[in-house]
């Protein structure tokens, strides 16, 4: 997406918090608010003469780790500060177990998108790009691969294409191909909570195709950081060690465990809820002159949209129509492709469940027409 400086962001923040309607997206809270949401869930769900973890022993970590391991399927799970450290940790205990340090991958995955080459730098890997389309990575991207690899990287959803998954039948004949090579399987669940309802599985079902799976609590989940790595007990064992040499031991994570539990009670069992509507904002939007929505039915509560207009002009009128409307329709636009074709990331979450697809085609339909007479 790129970097936004501060003031930008916290101009949009405000803006949309300001507004009486939100498409895309939930409402921005202040740290005030979120300290209030967290003291009443502890309030409520912790025993009062629960003690803080020490280096993540004990306390809300373990429950999170227990409940994480319950909830994916697998024997153990543990708690990291970002997916980023959780990945690199399982790819390198990964590369020891096959003695091949090469990473078969797709190029717009997340470790080679927004990492800065970390899996490289700091993991002394080589990623092996499987693809080159815009689509997931498949059985016959693998077979075909022109050298080996010791570890498929498997992103579900690939959010770089629009928060696009395979169907089942695809991702079972993918991980048969990977395992016809010998090779082993992790799995980028950032956003796997909200991937059930496509594939048509649970969470311990899709896991259990995989030697690994990384799952986010902020993406989805709305958390304020926190990721987890989960597999097996020996597994989890050795990314214990990979962990405190990264540095990602600090001396007490309560605070982001505890957010993280609370994200699991109250937003987890309202996901399914978010991607059934997207479907109905997904068609208010491809009503409106000149959208693209990619896919055109979302395959999770996120998707695309592509307007043919300079990103800067669209993100700065629709700045200018929620302050003076008081609706918020996107967020951030962003030109990767040809000039002046733009897209933005849409997010489903509980502002949109009021939006009918009659008043998403009005509404975006309104904005479009102020763009276009900006130009």
């Amino acid at each position: 997406m790129g970097y936004i400086g501060n003031d930008e962001k916290v101009g949009l923040l405000r803006a949309m918090r300001a507004c009486d309607r939100i498409l895309s997206g939930v409402r921005p809270t202040t740290v005030t608010e979120r300290l209030a949401r967290l003291s009443a869930y502890a309030r409520d769900g912790v025993d009062p003469d629960e003690w803080p973890d020490t280096y993540g022993d004990g306390g809300a970590v373990a429950r999170l780790e227990t409940r994480t391991a319950e909830l994916l399927g697998t024997e153990a799970a543990l708690l990291f500060p970002t997916g980023t450290m959780a990945q690199q940790v399982a790819l390198r205990c990964h590369a020891g177990a096959t003695g091949s340090n090469v990473v078969g991958i797709h190029p717009r995955a997340h470790p080679l998108t927004y990492e800065r080459d970390a899996v490289s730098i700091l993991s002394g890997l080589r990623p092996l790009p499987l693809t080159q389309g815009p689509d997931q990575i498949t059985a016959e991207d693998i077979r075909t691969a022109g050298e080996g690899f010791g570890t498929l990287f498997y992103e579900l959803p690939l959010r770089d294409h629009g928060f696009v998954l395979p169907s089942w039948d695809e991702l079972i004949a993918t991980v048969q191909a990977a395992r016809d090579r010998d090779a082993a399987l992790h799995l980028d669940g950032a956003r796997l909570w909200e991937s059930t309802t496509y594939l048509g599985r649970e969470l311990d079902e899709i896991v259990d195709l995989f030697d690994s799976v990384y799952v986010s609590y902020y993406k989805g989940l709305g958390a304020s950081a926190g990721a987890a790595l989960a597999g097996t007990a020996e597994l989890i064992e050795e990314a214990h060690a990979w962990r405190h040499r990264y540095g990602g031991r600090p001396f007490q994570t309560w605070p982001m465990a505890l957010e993280a539990l609370a994200a699991l009670d109250e937003t987890l069992p309202r996901l399914s809820t978010y991607v059934a509507h997207a479907a109905t904002v997904a068609a208010g939007l491809a009503r409106v002159p000149g959208a693209i929505v990619h896919p055109a039915v979302p395959h999770t509560q996120q998707f695309q949209m592509w307007l043919p207009y300079p990103a800067e002009l669209l993100t700065r009128v629709g700045r200018e129509y929620a302050v003076e409307h008081g609706v918020w329709l996107a967020g951030r636009w962003t030109a990767p492709g040809p000039p002046g074709l733009s897209y933005t990331e849409i997010t489903v979450a509980d502002p949109a469940l009021e939006w009918t697809a009659d008043e998403v085609a009005a509404e975006f339909g309104a904005f479009v027409d102020r763009v276009r007479k900006s130009c």
